[in-house]
């Protein structure tokens, strides 16, 4: 069973950083890719960025390509999301998720497996 707790969460100044972390337990992590996703008040949940179990392939919704940067360091089972340039409509509650059997993908039922969620406010 794969367990996924994401930390990081906090709030920013528009303009400003900061870095989600996911730890992950249970299955051997370097053997299934990774997303992020988040999911703003009255919203549904949206891809953010998703990354191949190698690390070597990444995908990016269109809204944060080129501020955010997703990586997974497999030695500490952990994935990360850099969140640079950050902007209001960022602020959402962002998920960490396991695609179990696949190569990493943006659509949310691809995944098996989702963190609590960590809380992500920007001030403007």
């Amino acid at each position: 069973q794969v367990r996924l707790v994401e930390s990081g969460g906090g709030l920013v100044q528009a303009g400003g950083s900061l870095r989600l972390s996911c730890a992950a337990s249970g299955r051997t992590f370097s053997s299934y890719a990774m997303g992020w996703f988040r999911q703003a008040p009255g919203k549904e949940r949206e891809f953010v960025a998703a990354l191949s179990w190698s690390g070597t392939s990444t995908y990016y919704a269109d809204s944060v390509k080129g501020r955010f940067t997703i990586s997974r360091d497999n030695a500490k089972n952990t994935v990360y999301l850099q969140m640079n340039s950050l902007k209001p409509e960022d602020a959402a509650v962002y998920y960490c998720a396991a695609d179990l059997w696949g190569l990493g993908s943006n659509e949310l039922e691809k995944y098996e497996r989702w963190g609590q969620g960590t809380q992500v406010a920007v001030s403007a």
